[in-house]
């Protein structure tokens, strides 16, 4: 069976949890998280829930074991916390729960990028992987590189990635 096929078999509606990783953002000003939810729901995913976090490992941790153990979450995403600062920790705090990474999804986003700005988008550090059959992804804060991972790869392929890491 090919990935047209898999991809026919898989949900039109996905559970998901949006996670915005950030020192600087309140629920009032994160446009990327309230984009990112408000995009998926759109198109009929479901938001199961939303947080905002500081960047500091163990309430990373902490949110990551909840959704990954509350059994209805199938797409776990994190915005922010992804860039070179080295208050930016959601990618090494993400990744040493992954059992399988998904490079594809972090070297079409940096394309994406590099067709949109340019040479800056050597510094993405944007990611996908799978932890206990749910996919987690991880996107830069901006709302520009939300938008562009949202609309170019998330929602075309949401539910072939949910049916596939469930399996």
């Amino acid at each position: 069976m090919g990935h047209i096929d898999h991809k026919a078999q898989s949900p039109a509606t996905v559970n998901c949890a949006v996670v915005t990783v950030s020192d600087s953002r309140t629920e009032d000003t994160d446009e990327s998280g309230r984009f990112l939810t408000s995009a998926l729901c759109a198109e009929g995913h479901i938001i199961n829930q939303y947080k905002l976090l500081k960047n500091d490992a163990a309430s990373i941790n902490h949110t990551l074991d909840e959704f990954l153990a509350n059994g209805i979450t199938q797409v776990i995403i994190f915005t922010g916390g992804t860039g070179l600062s080295c208050r930016d920790i959601t990618i090494e705090t993400v990744t040493t729960f992954l059992e399988k990474e998904m490079p594809g999804f972090g070297e079409l986003f940096r394309l994406l990028t590099w067709e949109t700005i340019g040479t800056p988008s050597i510094m993405s550090r944007a990611m996908g992987g799978v932890i206990k059959g749910k996919v987690i992804l991880c996107l830069p804060g901006s709302l520009n590189a939300v938008k562009l991972a949202t609309e170019k790869i998330i929602l075309p392929e949401i539910g072939h990635m949910a049916r596939e890491a469930g399996r």
